[in-house]
């Protein structure tokens, strides 16, 4: 039986890529897509060999709104899972000074994976059935100094996925919501991450896999986010406004 096509946004990312292996390998096809599709070539070429799946490439600028209608339409076929991985960190530091970059991130967050979703989500439920993902951040739980530009699109991203879920619930639509925490990529690059807190691409990539087929709901990659965001979230508002996190 042929497996249904598998479309991954923003599928340059490490965890793109990582995700784009594990449905290869069970033999679903792949729909590729990213703003320098160009540049996943070398990718298309290594999952076609290695897995014997067919791969397309697909060219799609998430901050490019008004063309999204259109990339959908043009897909050579409406997939059954389509996982969204766009995303853009960059450093809080330059964000608050400069409002153009700030504004860059939040729409990168948040804009531009609502839209293509959304898009989406309207073609799903005309069909009846299909699987959203869409890969947000424990960042967006509460807003912290240090990153609050990035954790701020992400909280509208996370909002945005459960009232998705909440509306297509009922059309056969799945809508999973993908928490990693820390993850090992090249936009964590630099940084210095706790080894016990931070997971591996192929880490998140195995979750996702796990949360599409048993129909999850919300999933922290490593369970123990879910206390560390509870405990943050409890902190009242008094002392949490003063401490350095």
């Amino acid at each position: 039986m042929t497996k249904p096509a598998v479309l991954i946004l923003g599928a340059r990312s490490d965890i793109a890529r990582a995700v784009a292996h594990k449905f290869a390998a069970l033999g679903h096809p792949l729909q590729l897509a990213a703003r320098n599709v160009d540049r996943l070539k070398a990718d298309k070429t290594d999952i076609e060999l290695r897995y014997d799946v067919p791969v397309t490439l697909h060219a799609c600028d998430a901050l490019a709104i008004k063309t999204h209608a259109d990339f959908v339409a043009t897909l050579p076929e409406l997939p059954q899972i389509a996982i969204c991985a766009i995303g853009l960190m960059g450093r809080q530091s330059d964000h608050e000074h400069d409002i153009v970059a700030a504004t860059r991130i939040m729409r990168s967050n948040y804009e531009g994976p609502a839209s293509l979703l959304s898009h989406l989500a309207n073609q799903f439920e005309k069909r009846g059935n299909g699987t959203l993902v869409g890969i947000s951040s424990v960042a967006g739980e509460r807003g912290r100094a240090s990153n609050y530009i990035y954790g701020s699109a992400k909280a509208g991203f996370t909002a945005f996925l459960s009232g998705l879920r909440n509306r297509l619930a009922r059309r056969g639509v799945h809508v999973v919501t993908v928490l990693p925490g820390f993850v090992a990529t090249q936009m964590t690059d630099g940084l210095d991450l706790p080894a016990r807190l931070t997971a591996q691409p192929n880490e998140v990539a195995d979750a996702i896999l796990r949360a599409v087929k048993r129909k999850q709901d919300v999933i922290y990659v490593r369970r123990v986010w879910r206390l560390i965001m509870g405990l943050i979230r409890l902190i009242p508002e008094r002392m949490f406004k003063g401490m350095k996190i």
